[in-house]
C-alpha cells in the first residue's frame, strides 16, 4: 500500500491563491470603509464599487485557494 503525500507544485499554487484572498480581506472592507465615511465625496460611488468588487474577489480566492490545497492533499493524478 502506497502513502498519499502532498503534491509541492499544486500547494503552492493554492498558498498563493491564499495569499491573494488576505490581501482582498484587508482591502476590500477598508475600501469600503473609506467610501461609507465620505459620501458626499464625488468619489463615492466608484470607490464603493471597486471595494464590493474586492471583498467578492477574497471569497473567490479564499475558496479557489482552499480547493486547489484539498486537491494537493487528497486527489493524485498518477
Amino acid at each position: 500500500m502506497e502513502t498519499n503525500k502532498t503534491e509541492k507544485e499544486i500547494l503552492v499554487v493554492g498558498l498563493k491563491k491564499m495569499g491573494i484572498s488576505l490581501a482582498c480581506m484587508f482591502l476590500g472592507p477598508t475600501l469600503l470603509h473609506i467610501a461609507l465615511t465620505n459620501r458626499e465625496k464625488p468619489l463615492f460611488i466608484p470607490i464603493l464599487i471597486l471595494g464590493g468588487i474586492v471583498c467578492i474577489c477574497a471569497i473567490f480566492f479564499a475558496y479557489k485557494g482552499l480547493m486547489k490545497i484539498m486537491d494537493s492533499m487528497f486527489n493524485h493524478k498518477k
